[in-house]
């Protein structure tokens, strides 16, 4: 008897996302995540951002990558990659993304396009410390879903309601979310 075939929809193996559903059902240990990154400034406004590892199902997973993070000249960076508010909306976008796909999939929608279009105002006077009423984040995020398919308007609305109600980044950006900072002053030594 051969293999059988992977059930693949929109580079989604299905199959696999529902084994994986079944298992955190069954098991929510299995789908506890910790993610961790670690930033470190480079010159100016300039930083990089390292992600070495994550933890899934009380398993750690090794990973490799480099988030280069700058602001354009007329915020005195260099331009020579995205700003952090910049990569918080496309983190947002990106998780998203994720949700539609895998919830489409697992209608049996195909995609043919998805594109997500988000966008916000800041106010330098808050973030620069010029006006205490000015908030230095976002009052308002405005977002736009444009999704193409073999899908009914019906069943895109679904999916677009499950990912707004499931994906992580939106939850965040929604939601207060408790943060705590330590601030560690290591002393500089001179010789």
């Amino acid at each position: 008897m051969g293999k059988q075939a992977l059930q693949t929809l929109n580079g989604i193996d299905t199959d696999a996302l529902r084994h994986t559903m079944h298992d955190v059902s069954r098991d929510p240990s299995k789908g506890l995540m910790k993610l961790d990154v670690a930033t470190s400034w480079t010159n100016g406004p300039r930083c990089e951002t390292s992600v070495t590892a994550f933890e899934i199902g009380g398993q750690t997973l090794d990973r490799n990558f480099t988030i280069p993070i700058d602001e354009p000249r007329e915020l005195l960076g260099t331009d020579t990659a995205p700003n952090a508010q910049e990569v918080l909306m496309a983190a947002v976008n990106a998780c998203m993304v994720a949700g539609y796909v895998a919830g489409c999939s697992l209608k049996g929608i195909e995609l043919e396009s998805l594109h997500i279009e988000t966008h916000g105002e800041l106010d330098l006077r808050g973030f620069l410390g010029i006006e205490k009423d000015v908030a230095p984040g976002y009052e308002e995020i405005h977002q736009t879903v444009r999704i193409k398919g073999n899908g009914t308007a019906e069943q895109f609305r679904e999916v677009h309601e499950t990912v707004k109600a499931s994906s992580p980044n939106y939850f965040n950006m929604t939601h207060p979310v408790t943060m705590h900072s330590e601030l560690i002053v290591e002393q500089l030594v001179v010789e």
